[in-house]
């Protein structure tokens, strides 16, 4: 019984690993990923910093819904800086990225 209870605990936990946790805002959802070249000409606001926990009960989360929701955080914090676009500048590391928020459209602010 014991290992059944064991088993299943860490079904439930391998299977978070892949979740997404972070939501996109209603206005981060007017931000969006863009590549260097792709803001070539558009106006520099500055930096944000995403963070986010990368590892589950010693299991490391999937890559790519690591780097969705650090692109979300970072769109979502945008909007605080009126930008309108967001260029990752670092790599991930431990769960943290930075990235550089532009302002191409006018956004209002």
């Amino acid at each position: 019984m014991k290992h059944l209870i064991l088993l299943i605990l860490a079904t439930i936990m391998l299977s978070t690993i892949g979740c997404t946790f972070v939501k996109l805002t209603q206005e981060g959802d007017r931000v969006r990923v863009a590549t260097a070249d792709e803001v070539n000409g558009c106006e520099h606001l500055g930096e944000t910093r995403a963070s986010l926990i990368d590892t589950v009960v010693g299991f490391k989360r999937n890559p790519e819904t690591v780097q969705d929701e650090l692109e979300t955080l970072a769109r979502n914090s945008a909007v605080n800086l009126k930008g309108d676009s967001v260029v990752a500048i670092s790599r991930v590391v431990d769960g943290n990225q930075t990235f550089a928020v532009y302002r191409c459209n006018g956004m209002p602010r």
